[in-house]
């Protein structure tokens, strides 16, 4: 069985949604004597992430309410590495998607070393399809999973759905297929989002 760690590292300088300097992780290490502690600041939405329905409905449920049986469990990962600009409805309607699905794209974004601003999303008629189809969750290869749509309709369907979004996810060498996931992000309360170490299996497991 073959262990394959999607996770983006966190480190100051990394890649951060826009550049913006404020969401960049803050490191700071203090030694005395022989004892070496470091204290980290970060956003909650840094790296690989899981976000809360909080995240762009005010109302919305905070990331503890998310159960962890959701996010440990089979996924199935698509390649649309063809797909320019956005991931649109005719990019995934001919693909195996049922409902209760997990599933994982892999665009264009993989291969970025640093933040796009053009980066691959899934366009509002997509989400659609996707709340329709009643997936149970959906993840990106990108610290945003739309950009340039104002309101925000894809992250709104997908939430108002109930459908649980994954962002920031490195899948340059993952193939498409099915895998097992352990997604987990920090056991932190009452937040929009958590960052998660995300972990995929080549065997189903259980």
């Amino acid at each position: 069985m073959k262990i394959y760690d999607v996770t983006a590292p966190i480190f100051n300088g990394m890649p951060v949604y826009k550049n913006k300097p404020e969401k960049q992780p803050s490191i700071e290490t203090n030694t005395n004597g022989h004892v070496t502690e470091s204290r980290l600041s970060m956003d909650v939405h840094t790296g690989t992430h899981v976000d809360a329905p909080l995240h762009m409905i005010n109302d919305g449920e905070t990331i503890e309410t998310i159960e962890i049986e959701k996010l440990v469990r089979p996924v199935k990962v698509f390649d649309v590495t063809e797909a320019d600009e956005k991931i649109s409805l005719k990019d995934i309607e001919g693909l195996e998607i049922e409902e209760n699905d997990f599933i994982l794209f892999k665009t264009k974004n993989s291969w970025d070393t640093e933040f796009n601003f053009d980066f691959i999303y899934v366009a509002e008629d997509a989400a659609a399809y996707l709340a329709e189809k009643k997936i149970a969750g959906v993840g990106i290869d990108a610290l945003g999973i739309e950009r340039a749509q104002e309101g925000h309709p894809t992250h709104r369907s997908l939430m108002g759905s109930g459908v649980i979004i994954m962002e920031g996810l490195q899948l340059k060498d993952i193939k498409a297929g099915q895998y097992f996931m352990v997604a987990a992000p920090l056991k932190i309360q009452n937040t929009d989002a958590s960052p998660a170490r995300v972990l995929l299996f080549d065997e189903m497991i259980g």
